[in-house]
């Protein structure tokens, strides 16, 4: 896939919203009418990746600020992830960015997209520092776990292993080394 014809960029309030299709009506219908009241709500930021050729936006991901909090009915979990954190900065909650919502166009599936894109999140915070935060955690659909689990992501509990979204989390403390 040639990316040197796509552009990256921030939605703002005056953006206009190319066309976009993933297939879910949910994310489709958070692009077109709640990202940009996230934005003005300071709950979320939204980027796109467009096509310059076609005019389409190609895939789209928000950020927002979340947190990994200790769970006490779950201290099997706490103590495999504290065990990766020195004793020292052990704490009951732990800084995390939330992927709120990630799709890309049906049009350019099954180019590795969303994977160049997780790439990018972890790339840009665990490396450009803009805030601290120690992981990426993401509420994933059902049909979407199999992709998460494969860019390393993995499940915050088994609480909501029947649920419609299951928590999943990615440690960014060995990302790149």
């Amino acid at each position: 896939m040639d990316f040197s014809k796509f552009t990256f960029r921030q939605i703002e309030t005056d953006t206009e919203i190319k066309s976009f299709d993933c297939g879910d009506n949910d994310l489709n219908d958070f692009l077109v009418s709640d990202a940009k009241n996230y934005l003005r709500a300071m709950m979320a930021l939204t980027y796109l990746l467009e096509d310059n050729d076609a005019s389409k936006t190609v895939a789209y991901y928000s950020l927002l600020n979340d947190k990994i909090v200790f769970d006490p009915e779950d201290k099997h979990f706490w103590n495999k992830l504290n065990r990766k954190i020195s004793n020292r900065k052990r704490r009951k909650e732990y800084p995390a960015v939330k992927i709120g919502r990630l799709a890309v166009s049906k049009v350019y599936s099954g180019n590795r997209i969303g994977e160049a894109i997780l790439l990018q999140i972890k790339h840009m915070f665990s490396t450009m520092r803009r805030s601290a935060c120690r992981f990426i955690t993401v509420d994933a659909y059902s049909a979407a776990i199999p992709f998460y689990e494969k860019c390393g992501f993995s499940f915050l509990s088994e609480k909501d292993k029947n649920s419609k979204t299951r928590a999943m989390y990615f440690d960014l403390i060995n990302f790149g080394a």
